[in-house]
């Protein structure tokens, strides 16, 4: 029969283990959270004009392209 031997941890390893099982998770929900925001924001002129425009790629599609004259304020 064999013997069921529990060894216990460090207070040290604990800290890392626990940064270790949840820093992917958190990761994760923390990039998908920066993205609704910028979804949910993207339609404020401050972040259109400071943040999106200035990404490489999507830049061209949040320029404003509207003439200064059709603008009603």
């Amino acid at each position: 029969m064999s013997r069921v031997h529990f060894q216990t941890a460090p207070p040290q390893r604990a800290l890392f283990t626990f940064a270790k099982r949840w820093t992917p998770s958190l990761a994760v929900w923390g990039a998908g959270a920066g993205i609704y925001a910028l979804y949910f924001l993207s339609v404020t002129p401050l972040v259109k004009r400071e943040f999106l425009v200035k990404v490489p790629l999507l830049g061209s599609y949040y320029e404003d392209k509207i003439p200064a004259s059709d603008k009603p304020f």
